[in-house]
């Protein structure tokens, strides 16, 4: 690729590496430093005039630090004259910050926002939390997909993945964990987690279209909330029967229901579609706090019936001890992240279960077709 300089900010060397290894251009040499006051300083040190430059800085554990570092890389290419500037980010920091919740700042935005202001020309990212975000930009945005790659893996790696069920853990995945399953020809099914219902003893009630299922255990978690959603606080085992409610025909029907004590009192969850005795991958775009997907994972295992749970996510950020949760829950057989957001050695050497697949050779491709000028889109439905 001749006329290119691939930069790299500090957030996610080793994937800079692998991009800039299949691409065949070394990472250029600069200079990242923070000085005594904790700014941040950036020095190019080779002449970027007149070339095409991509920069890639993911989001890491120090989210803020990797914007400002981005954005000034960005700066010092474009006072450099550079002719035109990429930033590739795998992970978009912010991103789950896409709309307003009260009197809260679309925070996504201000980072579109801020690399506009910066002087990018061009975004490559991956997975956005919602794919709407792409109107947040005043530049135009490739949203590469990490759904091919992840489709390959299972169909290499995991036995007997053609009875595999796709599930998502929430209503709001359901276009995802489609596409997915449309992919694989599998079947879906998604958890719907219930608030609104109050029955006697302030028990939620389950729908009375529910599918029956016998009885069984299941654990209780108590979750506070926090600004990113569900956190899990504390466990607590408990043994619970099967909820029972009756039909419009006085009918008894039986229903695999979790109950989840929150907050705000207590919620059910339920399966809709059908795991029993296949392999059950629970997927979603970002796993962070994981509560919800321990709750859902022992659902699936415990009440509905599920062979095995494989949790599947495109954006492993696993905060604080997000590894040993996983690891202490007997429901999940594996996790399986790429390696868009980086996860530090002492992590992955606390799990047995986590799996990291290498989308590089995707994001490196969209480097060449961009430099190229040619069409992205072919990555969108093929692994490279």
């Amino acid at each position: 690729m001749r006329n290119t300089k691939l930069l790299a900010g500090s957030s996610h060397p080793e994937l800079a590496s692998l991009v800039s290894k299949r691409l065949g251009v070394p990472v250029a040499e600069c200079t990242l430093k923070k000085f005594s006051n904790r700014e941040t300083s950036v020095e190019i040190h080779v002449s970027v005039r007149n070339e095409d430059i991509f920069i890639i800085q993911s989001g890491s554990e120090n989210m803020n630090d990797n914007i400002i570092e981005l954005c000034i890389m960005i700066q010092a290419a474009r006072i450099g004259s550079g002719k035109r500037i990429t930033a590739v980010l795998p992970y978009f920091p912010y991103c789950k910050q896409s709309k307003r919740k009260g009197r809260t700042s679309i925070t996504a935005k201000l980072v579109a926002n801020m690399l506009a202001v910066a002087g990018v020309d061009h975004i490559i990212t991956m997975d956005l939390h919602a794919s709407q975000m792409q109107g947040f930009f005043q530049r135009p945005v490739d949203n590469l997909y990490a759904e091919p790659v992840i489709a390959r893996w299972i169909t290499h790696s995991v036995p007997n993945w053609q009875n595999g069920v796709i599930v998502s853990k929430n209503a709001g995945g359901a276009k995802r964990v489609t596409s997915l399953a449309d992919a694989l020809r599998l079947d879906f099914a998604l958890i719907h987690k219930d608030r609104s219902r109050l029955g006697p003893q302030g028990h939620n009630r389950p729908y009375s279209g529910m599918p029956k299922s016998g009885e069984g255990d299941s654990t209780v978690r108590v979750f506070e909330e926090d600004e990113d959603g569900v956190e899990e606080s504390e466990d607590l085992t408990a043994s619970i029967s099967s909820l029972t409610e009756t039909g419009v025909n006085g009918d008894i029907l039986n229903a695999a229901v979790s109950v989840v004590a929150d907050k705000d009192g207590e919620s059910t969850i339920t399966l809709v579609g059908d795991v029993r005795g296949k392999i059950a991958f629970l997927t979603d775009d970002i796993i962070d706090n994981v509560g919800t997907f321990l709750d859902a994972a022992d659902h699936l295992m415990k009440k509905c019936g599920a062979d095995k749970v494989y949790i599947i996510a495109t954006h492993g950020v696993l905060s604080g001890n997000a590894i040993e949760k996983i690891e202490a829950c007997d429901s999940v057989y594996k996790l399986v992240v790429t390696n868009t957001f980086p996860i530090p050695k002492e992590k992955m050497d606390k799990s047995s279960k986590l799996i990291i697949i290498d989308i590089s050779n995707t994001l490196a491709e969209a480097i060449r077709r961009t430099h190229n000028g040619e069409s992205v889109s072919y990555l969108f439905n093929h692994a490279e």
